[in-house]
């Protein structure tokens, strides 16, 4: 099946968070990275400060010269980490198959989620709606078949951009892109294609297989499929979801059974909610309860058939509750999680369905 790859990116992440929470910085040119003209480098820059030709990588004595009246913010990485962190936690509530690239990027895939009435563009403008709404920061995101493609496409329509690249516009995309533009281009390589005259992806894309490896060794095998948008959809994800829960810890120990039940059945419905996002059903439902001497318990039942919508994790959380909490005891912390999860599709398959 052909996948479908997002790439999201945030906007000039480290300036925009200084932005976002020092009010005197919007608007501003920004750059982060510290003033030390000696050893200083750009983290990152502010598209205000883009504008004077600041960058990232960039010696801070060199922004210095560009951009005397910005302002030189020192990195708060412990910060910069704890906003990554609430980024990607977004990204998996979509998918499992998730590939960090930095703090500020990654690619999703996301092929299991689009379809006739969901297409990939608007699951890429929700996740980025998301981000901001959570964190008050915009993001551009890259959509294609490959990663290639997709961060090429991200980058295309910065600040706060969606774009797309298919079958129909990948030629007219990398024909037009400047060679210097294509990943792995750097200037050494970009000046040699420069004295062969190549200087955008149709001059690229007219020479050969075996004239590009003869110029550029090993090299050339990937300038020559970069050219024609051939690139890798899979995936380096070093973590794989087991199971999707919720759990809320009360104000006070609390022992009435309308109340928490309550909970469970909110609880119920944010489980469901994720599975419902990244089309999952579980087969086994788990409730844990930590009581007041802040000992933890926990129940867990086999479902018939796997289940996702919330009456049916309601079901078995009313029971598995009933199981295993004490007439006479308080508790502190209820949660309700789901496990064994598999494809939604062929939740309702059976075997001669799949043949």
């Amino acid at each position: 099946m052909e996948r479908r790859i997002i790439h999201i990116d945030m906007d000039a992440f480290y300036a925009q968070v200084e932005q976002r929470d020092n009010p005197a910085y919007r608007g501003k040119p920004i750059i982060v990275g510290g003033k030390s003209v000696s050893r200083g480098v750009v983290a990152t820059a502010s598209y205000e400060a883009r504008k004077f030709g600041v960058h990232s990588a960039m010696p801070t004595k060199q922004a210095y010269k560009l951009c005397p009246d910005g302002i030189y913010v020192r990195p708060r990485f412990d910060h910069y980490k704890a906003v990554s962190k609430m980024i990607m936690d977004i990204f998996l509530e979509y998918t499992e198959v998730v590939e960090p690239l930095s703090l500020d990027e990654a690619y999703l895939d996301i092929t299991h989620l689009v379809g006739r009435q969901r297409p990939a563009r608007a699951i890429a403008l929700e996740i980025q709606r998301k981000i901001f709404e959570k964190t008050r920061l915009t993001s551009s995101s890259g959509i294609s078949y490959n990663k290639y493609l997709a961060k090429i496409a991200s980058g295309m329509n910065k600040p706060a951009g969606t774009t797309v690249i298919h079958y129909d516009n990948v030629q007219e995309v990398l024909f037009n892109m400047d060679i210097g533009e294509f990943p792995g281009v750097g200037r050494v390589t970009e000046a040699k294609m420069h004295e062969l005259g190549i200087r955008n992806g149709k001059e690229l894309h007219e020479w050969s297989e075996a004239d590009l490896v003869n110029q550029f060794g090993k090299k050339g095998i990937s300038l020559y499929q970069k050219a024609r948008g051939i690139g890798t959809s899979e995936l380096k994800v070093e973590r794989i979801r087991k199971s999707i829960g919720k759990e809320t810890t009360f104000n006070y120990d609390i022992n009435d059974d309308d109340e928490i039940l309550k909970v469970i059945g909110s609880l119920c419905t944010q489980v469901s909610s994720r599975l419902e996002l990244q089309q999952y059903a579980g087969g086994v439902v788990t409730v844990k309860m930590k009581t007041t001497d802040y000992a933890t318990h926990t129940r867990q039942m086999m479902t018939t058939n796997p289940v996702f919508t919330e009456e049916e994790l309601y079901h078995y959380a009313y029971n598995l509750y009933h199981e295993l909490k004490s007439p006479d005891e308080a508790i502190r912390l209820i949660g309700v999680t789901v496990s064994h999860l598999s494809d939604r599709t062929y939740r309702n398959l059976t075997i001669y369905d799949l043949l």
